[in-house]
């Protein structure tokens, strides 16, 4: 069974679905104003890892995450690069998709824009406003904060703090619009040099941040969802409106678990990554200088609630890490293709397999322990490393073992299976079939010329007792 801690409650509660093997689902995306930063790769890669656990344990899931596409850095960013706000969005909406991809983070189910709900936005607005929840000055319309019971509470905080740390942070035309400091823009007004803008009952605006999420996450997961999640930076003020907004519009909780991921640190000193600290990493430019799948690695092995440590160090380790994975993989794989490899079960693997999957469960099962189940695979890594050497192997238990193995470590978005295109690997296996002929010969000069050869090319060649195998460097 699993447990999710809940920042709500600060406590790890038994998860249970509002439908039966059904989990309804909603992450915060980006502001697509540029390219994602680790930061942002982080709480990517820590929801589709706990998204991949849940199918991996047997759920549907319907997972929801958002490109905030109209926002004042959006604006700025487009002003000072000549174009659109659209051409701006649309360029960095397509640079997420390419630049996760190879970090084997998968689609969202809907990956909703804000700008394609306006109309929904409006009509929330309206609800808000009509219930008395929402106050219309000067174009802007404000949520109530102290008329929604336990504001603050998500990120733990007192309401008269808020109110003093708001005072301080906003500028003296928009205290004065505001009925309360604490009061946050669901619709703003729109300024009149601003060419990105709808017509509303209250004059021409833009959506408030804090509202497009509550909006799309009701319409495509209902009233009340299972999950939402997201960086712990979030908490408050962005999520604490969330639940404001959303209960209030529709009387009911608006989610059952609050799962918040932790910052990304950057080098030796762990700073906290941040542009004035001259430490800011994209992924776009870190995907030309390092291997994704350690990326990945890296990244889905810290607990997505701690803080991560960003360092050449770690991206070395991580390296190393997935070859290991996947030449263990591979070896057996190779070794159950000989002629000698037997159709019956082999009961005593069968029964190590077993174990491992009920050990990965028990780590997962509690809040995603991304650690004690990397601890399982390694375990895993070294049974199979020493099954491929066995004088009598299971072509039947051995497949199982693999496919297990590999559902195992792509919960952790890391894919062990080759994927190497045939016909653009036939010319290796020639290459092989030519330096064992040479070898039969006794040719050895020639069969030393052709691996040299190979490992000039990134190819390595293994003999082993069934026969040359070769892999990628």
């Amino acid at each position: 069974m699993i447990h999710v801690f809940n920042t709500m409650t600060r406590t790890k509660e038994l998860f249970k679905p509002l439908q039966a093997g059904i989990v309804n689902m909603y992450v915060c995306g980006p502001t697509v104003y540029n390219y994602i930063h680790i930061g942002n790769a982080r709480s990517a890669i820590a929801f589709d890892t706990i998204r991949r656990y849940f199918e991996y344990a047997g759920y549907q899931v319907n997972y929801v995450s958002n490109f905030t596409d109209v926002d004042d850095k959006i604006i700025k960013a487009a002003r000072t690069a000549g174009i659109s706000e659209h051409e701006l969005t649309t360029k960095f909406e397509q640079a997420f998709i390419e630049d996760t991809l190879p970090l084997n983070i998968k689609p969202a189910t809907v990956r909703p824009l804000a700008t394609e709900h306006i109309n929904e936005i409006i009509k929330f607005v309206a609800d808000l406003i009509t219930q008395g929840y929402a106050y219309v000055a000067k174009g802007d319309v404000y949520f109530r904060a102290r008329k929604f019971p336990d504001y603050g509470h998500l990120a733990h905080q007192n309401i008269d703090d808020l109110e003093i740390g708001a005072s301080e942070r906003l500028d003296d035309g928009e205290l004065a619009r505001k009925e309360d400091p604490v009061d946050f823009a669901v619709w703003k007004g729109a300024n009149p040099d601003e060419a990105i803008t709808w017509d509303s009952p209250w004059g021409p605006g833009r959506p408030g941040w804090h509202i497009e999420c509550s909006v799309m996450a009701i319409k495509y997961l209902g009233d009340t969802i299972d999950i939402h999640g997201g960086g712990q930076d979030l908490a408050f003020p962005h999520h604490t409106n969330e639940i404001a907004q959303s209960e209030a519009h529709t009387g009911k909780k608006f989610a059952n678990y609050w799962l918040h991921n932790g910052f990304v640190t950057v080098g030796d000193d762990n700073e906290k990554m941040s542009k004035s600290l001259g430490n800011f990493v994209t992924v776009h430019d870190l995907l030309n200088e390092v291997e994704p799948q350690a990326l990945r690695l890296m990244m889905a092995t810290t607990h997505y609630r701690r803080p991560l440590a960003y360092t050449k160090t770690a991206i070395a380790e991580a390296t190393q890490v997935v070859k290991r994975l996947q030449t263990a993989y591979t070896n057996l794989d190779f070794r159950l293709q000989q002629d000698d490899a037997s159709p019956v079960e082999d009961s005593n693997l069968a029964a190590q397999v077993t174990a491992f999957k009920l050990k990965f469960m028990q780590a997962m099962d509690d809040d995603f322990n991304v650690a004690n189940a990397m601890t399982v695979i390694n375990d895993f890594t070294t049974a199979l490393n020493v099954y491929a050497k066995a004088t009598n192997v299971s072509s039947l238990t051995g497949h199982d073992a693999l496919r297990e193995f590999a559902a195992e470590v792509m919960v952790l978005g890391v894919n062990v299976q080759p994927s190497l295109d045939e016909e653009n690997t036939k010319w290796i296996d020639e290459k092989v079939a030519t330096r064992d002929a040479a070898k039969k010969a006794k040719d050895y000069a020639q069969a030393d010329m052709i691996r040299a050869e190979l490992k000039a090319q990134g190819i390595i060649l293994e003999d082993t007792a069934q026969g040359t195998r070769w892999k990628k460097e």
